[in-house]
């Protein structure tokens, strides 16, 4: 009998629909198992919660590690718990290239969320990820959903294509910044600001308060010479203080404001259908990835192919060429 047995789809949405937040914990613990026989399990759980969707709004906040995401998290998600939401947060946490481990520190900076009955905070390991977002993101995302959180919040790592990868799964974007790190020049760059739903500047306060007011007027011209987002929109930029409080209810109140508006226009449903899309490509990809380094012809014969690229004896090219042939002979 196989010791590991994964748990039944349907008592584990039965469960985290009616608020255990220990179940919503272990489902997604469920789709981001690597173990093969946790796959039926998994696929099962995501179609059932998928079926009743639950309106919510999804929110990516990126922005480089040192900015205070962390803490502006935790007191934006108190303002949103304030004004009736449910909150959910998935931290991405940077992985170690070497052992693969990761701090998982998020939790311990968002205190008040942290003790909150309406709020869940999981935090996952990137584990190589590119692009600032863990891998089973989009299913956890669909879970918290299905548990009943109407507010999702993405922590990205905050480097390489965060802004990119996180503007695939989310309704919009908060980009936060702070003065006097060369972000006024960050700005001008069109793969970051052509992401962004909104931009806050935060850490206004103190010695720092005349320095983000430069770097706010800096952004606004850059922005006014770039186009707009799909929704027709360029993104406002706001002052904040985490710490202080300052910026923080206006902020809550134009995220707000631009969720309804892009779900008014329909401009949410669009950009949702086209993640579905993106969704099944990253699905298919993945398969057929794990498909590929599970074949037992790829298994034998990858050791020798990467010992003779690695001396030379074969181009990398035609050592893929080769292996993806041996797949296809399956």
């Amino acid at each position: 009998m196989n010791p590991h047995t994964p748990p039944r789809p349907a008592a584990l949405l039965q469960a985290l629909r009616q608020g255990d937040r220990t179940a919503l914990a272990r489902a997604i613990t469920l789709v981001e198992s690597t173990r093969a026989d946790d796959r039926g399990a998994a696929t099962e759980l995501l179609r059932m919660a998928m079926q009743h969707p639950v309106p919510s709004v999804r929110i990516g906040i990126t922005g480089i590690p040192g900015v205070g995401k962390s803490t502006l998290i935790d007191a934006l998600g108190m303002r949103l718990i304030a004004n009736g939401h449910r909150v959910a947060v998935l931290a991405i946490d940077p992985s170690s290239v070497r052992s693969g481990g990761s701090i998982l520190g998020d939790k311990t900076r968002m205190e008040q969320l942290a003790a909150h009955d309406h709020a869940f905070i999981r935090p996952s390991p990137s584990a190589g990820t590119l692009g600032g977002v863990a891998r089973r993101t989009r299913e956890a995302m669909v879970l918290c959903e299905a548990a009943g959180y109407d507010r999702i919040l993405i922590e990205t790592v905050g480097v390489g294509q965060s802004e990119a990868e996180v503007d695939r799964l989310t309704d919009l974007n908060l980009l936060l910044m702070i003065g006097g790190t060369g972000d006024s020049l960050q700005g001008i760059k069109r793969g970051i600001m052509e992401a962004a739903d909104l931009i806050a500047i935060n850490k206004t306060d103190g010695d720092n308060e005349q320095r983000n007011q430069r770097t706010s007027m800096d952004l606004r011209q850059a922005i006014a010479l770039l186009p707009p987002r799909g929704n027709g929109h360029r993104p406002p930029v706001l002052l904040c203080s985490a710490t202080t409080g300052m910026g923080m209810d206006k902020l809550a109140d134009t995220l707000e404001e631009i969720a309804a508006r892009d779900l008014q226009s329909g401009y949410q449903a669009m950009r949702r259908q086209e993640q579905a899309r993106s969704w099944m490509h990253a699905a298919i990809e993945e398969t057929l990835t794990g498909e590929f380094f599970a074949n037992a012809r790829v298994k034998q014969l990858l050791p020798h192919m990467e010992e003779r690229v690695r001396n030379g004896a074969i181009g990398p090219f035609e050592a893929a060429e080769e292996l993806l042939r041996q797949f296809a002979l399956r």
